[in-house]
C-alpha cells in the first residue's frame, strides 16, 4: 500500500485523475448531447474517407506519371552522353598544340609568362 500512496502524490497521477474526472463530467447527456457526438463522429469519418481518397488519387497520378518522367530522364541522359562524347572528341586534340596549356584531373590550366602579367 505505501507504493500506491506514493503514486497518488505523483503530479502525473494527479493530472490523470483530473482528466478522468473532467471526461466523466463532459460526457453527453440527453438527446442533444448524443446527437452532437454522432455528428462529430460522422464528420470525422467523412474527413478520414476524403483524406484516404485524396491520397489514393495522388498515388495513382504519381504512378501514371512515372513513364513520362522515365522517358524525360532517359532523353536527358542521352543528351548528356552526346555532349560528353563531343567534348572528348573535339576538345582534347585541339588543345594539345598549344605549348603552355596542360591537362590535369580537375581540368585544364595554362601557364602564363611573367612578361604577359606586367
Amino acid at each position: 500500500m505505501p507504493q500506491m500512496n506514493r503514486d497518488q502524490r505523483n503530479a502525473a497521477w494527479q493530472a490523470a485523475n483530473q482528466w478522468r474526472a473532467r471526461a466523466t463530467q463532459t460526457q453527453p447527456t440527453g438527446l442533444l448531447g448524443n446527437l452532437k457526438l454522432l455528428l462529430t463522429w460522422l464528420a470525422f469519418g467523412a474527413l478520414m474517407i476524403v483524406g484516404v481518397l485524396l491520397g489514393l488519387f495522388f498515388l495513382l497520378i504519381g504512378w501514371a506519371m512515372m513513364p513520362f518522367v522515365r522517358h524525360k530522364m532517359k532523353k536527358r541522359m542521352e543528351q548528356m552522353r552526346a555532349d560528353q562524347a563531343q567534348d572528348i572528341g573535339s576538345g582534347y586534340a585541339s588543345s594539345r598544340h598549344q605549348p603552355n596549356q596542360y591537362d590535369a584531373l580537375e581540368g585544364s590550366y595554362e601557364v602564363k609568362d611573367e612578361t604577359h602579367r606586367r
